[in-house]
């Protein structure tokens, strides 16, 4: 069921115009110190797992320096492309580590086609059983599901608490990750 989301560029466009709709709200607040003017700041990132058919565009992560000559501060919005410094995708960090609950031979095949290594796999697996569910986002996001989720089946028993297509629970499990992209501190529910 996700693994033609994964190759879907339709898809990816459209976490970059959630991520351009999310920066410009953050530039329209102005820095955080100081009020003054934000001015684009981008960054390049080179991200793994994405699809054929995406511009350079997409590796650019947006961020944002203060126009201030003596603040200077960097505004970074958090995105759905992202999850935190991690080469590879959210989407693609977040589909491989949920079908390692699945089938084998559909576990092999999705590892080739996106050329994530079974270390990398094995880290992305350790990440969400030890580091993610061991933070104080794990604890206070888990208390917002009945039935709660399996701890020890994440990412998968967290995507599936939420309802609607394969695209619409992704989206919706990627917006629950914001707060751990990488961003700026901000409300982003």
């Amino acid at each position: 069921m996700y693994q033609t989301l994964l190759a879907d560029a339709r898809f990816y466009q459209l976490l970059l115009a959630i991520d351009a709709d999310i920066a410009a709200d953050c530039r329209a607040a102005g820095c955080h110190q100081c009020g003054g003017v934000l001015h684009s700041a981008r960054f390049p990132r080179k991200p793994r797992g994405a699809p054929a058919g995406l511009d350079k565009a997409y590796n650019n992560r947006f961020s944002f320096c203060c126009s201030g000559s003596e603040c200077r501060k960097r505004a970074t919005p958090p995105s759905l492309r992202f999850l935190g410094r991690k080469v590879y995708l959210a989407a693609v960090v977040t589909l491989v580590s949920a079908m390692q609950h699945g089938a084998k031979a559909a576990r092999r095949q999705l590892s080739d086609l996106l050329g994530v290594s079974r270390r990398t796999v094995a880290r992305w697996r350790d990440w969400w059983l030890s580091v993610f569910t061991a933070g104080p986002f794990w604890k206070m996001a888990s208390a917002a599901f009945m039935p709660p989720a399996d701890p020890a089946c994440l990412p998968l028993s967290l995507l599936d608490r939420f309802i609607g297509s394969a695209e619409e629970r992704l989206l919706g499990f990627l917006r629950l990750l914001m707060p751990l992209t990488g961003g700026s501190p901000m409300q982003v529910f």
